[in-house]
Formats: C-alpha cells, structure tokens, sequence
C-alpha cells in the first residue's frame, strides 16, 4: 500500500495525501505540491518542516496548533508569517476547572470517585513506564472499586488498541497512561485528568493533555500536581502558573504567549524553536525583526512618535485595589503606553472598565495625562513641566494670532526661548493643561 501511495505521489496520481512524518522519508517525492497543511504543529521539529517546504519552492504552509511553538509565535508576532486566531468554542462546552498544587492522595481519592458517581471516566497520567504498575498499586490503595488500564508507548500495537477500544466501551474507569494520550483521543465520557509530576512537563503538553477532556457538555475537571517536598525550578513554578491562570476556552493562545516569554523565541535561521534574547531584550527584538520584515517588503517604517516629557505632582497609577495581579498591571500600562491616539486610549478605558470596573481616581488621572501627551505631540510640544509656582510647555513657536490668545487666555503668561510659562493652577493641574492646549491651539 505505502509503495503504491508513494508512485501516486511522484506521478501525480493522487492529489491529495494526509500521513504521518513518512512523507518526509527521502523516497517520497510529490510531482506538484502546492499545498502543505501541518496539524499539531509542536509535535514537528524544525527540520521536518523545512524537508517539506524545500520539496517545492512555492508551496504554501498551513499551521494549524492550539498551542504554536515560541519560534512560529514570534514569527507571527513580527510579521515573518501571517496568523488567524479562532476563538469560538465547540457549543455547550464548560471552561476546565483546574487546580495547581502538590500531590494529595485524598485530592486524587475524591476525584476519581466524584467521576465514578457521574458515570464517567478518568485519565491519569503517569509518566515514567518503569513505574507506572506501582502508580496503579498506589490508586487501588486509594480507591479499590476502581477498574483500571494501563496504556504506554511499548506496548504492542494491537494490546494498546485493545485497552483503548475497551477504555471507550466503558469496561475501565481509570486509564493509567504516560503522556501518550495527549492528541489524537475524543473521548466525552472522559471528564477528569490527574497528571503526575505536571512539573516536569512543557507548557503546549500540559494544555495538549487538559483538552483530553472537556469534550462534551459535562464540567472537567484536570488536577495537576508537583512533589511536596521538591522545590520548583523558577520555569516550573511559572509554566504551572500559567496552566492555572488561563484555564478560560481558547486560551491556548495567551499559554502560547507565556511560553514566549518563559522560553524565549529561539532562533529563525536555525532549527532552535526556542532559547533566550537576553542580549536585547523581547520587545526591542520584536520590533528589529517587525522593521526588518517591512524595509525587506518595501512598507515604509512610520516615523517614531515624539517622546513628551510630563513633570507634574499628579496622583496617576492603577491602584492594586482596582487590579490586583501584577502581571495584568502591568499589561494594561503596557497598553496605554502604546495608544498614539485619543481613539486608542478611549478603547483602552473601555476594557479596564469592561474587566476592572469603573475608574478609581488615580486610575482617572493616569487616562488624564495620556491624553495631555497625545494632545501636546499633536501640537509639537515635547515637554510639559511644573517647576515652583509656574508651568512651562516648550518648545512653542506663537504665531502673533495666538501671541493675541495667550495674552487673552493666561494674561500673567510669559514666552522666553520658544518656551511659554504659565501660573500654575491650585486644583486638577492636568485637567487644566489640557482644557489649555484645546483653546490655545485648536485643531
């Protein structure tokens, strides 16, 4: 059958072939192929993918992975390759509810009964076959009414398809499994996972195995724990972290992007799909790469925005009271420092408002001065400065029209060295700012 697939491949007989990493053997050549289609992507090395694109020089790629890679990621991140994102969830399915923590025997206990009384069924992952008949020993200590399999990658091919076929007919409540159940299995009766030692596996593969279940309209539930007594390597602490904390459907993405940061990006030219840019930095690299991209493709690189210089005694910040994750804190400073426009930061209000609730004051002022330094750089002032009992805005280059205006608006103003000096005002010196800006120079 393989070797007359494979003549279908060379003369053109077969249009359309789906196969494992066989089509990547050396004596599998395609006639024409325009069309590559990878599925599950993190579970292809680089140099099976390259084997693949080389094969044509104009095929098209096709990625498609719930949890991409950090290279890929950062490739789609700077442009190199284009991303769609599909958020909608299957119908009438639940968020996983997941719980991070070390190994409790009564945890494990509870859980394998709970899913017992619903009729359901268990996965738990053990990922060490030497071991693996003493984990069985250990859960029928636990809980002995339980009937329990084992499936590992050595087993044969025809004992492991049985146990399998006998798991999905129901005659098992507890598959015993090393990590060779985490794609490929859509089983909805499965609705509980126990994973052993989560602390000893990537990121993509903890997602890959929490989606063994879930697949139906039944709540899941997925336990994933470290030893007690062993102390967490700071990338363990931090993937299982990242594990709890997007257990949201679709989260694969925002898992994938934590990876990018635990991990790094990796290289692009090499087969390293990931590593460390410690030399300059995540977002200073992104944005090379962006403007790499773009001068390779002939887009004009938009010129930097003025940097304004705001220097005044404001009470402006995100109180830990209104978002009390740093992470998330930090994020949505990150996103009010890029809106370049009054637009931008109107969106960025109403996504704290819409996740945090309504604006404390502080919250209010920080929104204040952002539109003070979009309205001053649309003006061209760079900075905006309170010193004693004055303001001072430079540089300003007044018109004798608006010479007129000042004296009219601030009578006690003065202009020296392309520089305007104003009183101070006593209250909502921000808020003042920028109703002046508006009437001085309306646009």
């Amino acid at each position: 059958q393989q070797k007359a697939v494979v003549r279908g491949l060379g003369d053109g007989s077969v249009d359309l072939v789906v196969g494992t990493h066989r089509l990547l053997s050396e004596d599998v050549e395609f006639k024409d192929l325009g069309l590559l289609v990878i599925d599950e992507e993190q579970r292809f090395g680089v140099a099976a993918k390259d084997r693949l694109k080389r094969l044509r020089a104009s095929v098209d790629v096709l990625t498609l992975t719930a949890t991409p890679i950090p290279r890929t990621l950062e490739m789609a991140l700077t442009g190199i390759r284009e991303v769609s994102h599909i958020r909608t969830p299957p119908e009438d399915r639940h968020p996983i509810l997941t719980y991070v923590g070390s190994h409790d025997p009564q945890a494990v206990s509870a859980a394998i009964r709970r899913e017992m009384l619903r009729e359901g069924q268990v996965f738990y992952v053990h990922n060490r076959i030497q071991s693996i008949d003493l984990a069985v020993a250990r859960l029928r200590d636990l809980v002995p009414d339980a009937r329990y399999a084992i499936a590992h990658g050595r087993m044969s091919e025809g004992q492991l398809e049985q146990v399998m076929f006998d798991f999905w007919n129901g005659d098992y409540d507890v598959l015993v499994a090393t990590t060779i159940i985490e794609s490929g299995l859509d089983l909805p009766q499965v609705n509980t996972l126990v994973v052993e030692r989560a602390d000893l596996l990537g990121l993509a593969q903890l997602y890959q195995l929490r989606g063994r279940v879930g697949r139906s309209s039944q709540r899941a539930y997925a336990y994933l724990f470290h030893p007690e007594e062993e102390r967490l390597s700071e990338e363990a602490y931090r993937r299982l972290e990242a594990i709890g904390e997007f257990s949201d459907l679709g989260s694969g993405f925002q898992l994938a992007m934590r990876d990018l940061e635990i991990r790094g990006a990796g290289s692009i030219l090499s087969e390293v799909q990931s590593g460390h840019i410690a030399a300059v930095g995540f977002d200073l690299y992104v944005e090379l790469v962006a403007d790499a991209v773009d001068e390779l493709r002939g887009v004009e690189t938009p010129e930097e925005p003025l940097d304004v210089r705001i220097d005044m005694p404001i009470d402006a910040h995100l109180p830990t009271r209104y978002v009390p994750d740093m992470d998330s804190r930090l994020e949505a400073y990150r996103r009010l420092a890029a809106a370049q426009d009054l637009a931008s930061i109107s969106d960025v209000v109403k996504e704290w408002e819409d996740r945090y609730g309504p604006l404390p004051p502080e919250a209010s002022g920080l929104i204040t001065v952002a539109h003070l330094r979009v309205e001053a750089r649309e003006r061209g002032i760079t900075e905006i400065v309170k010193a004693r009992n004055e303001v001072r805005l430079a540089p300003v280059d007044l018109k004798q029209s608006e010479e007129v205006r000042l004296s009219r608006l601030q009578p006690r103003s003065v202009v020296r060295d392309r520089t305007v000096y104003l009183p101070a005002p006593r209250t909502g010196l921000a808020d003042a700012m920028l109703e002046f800006l508006r009437t001085m120079w309306p646009l």
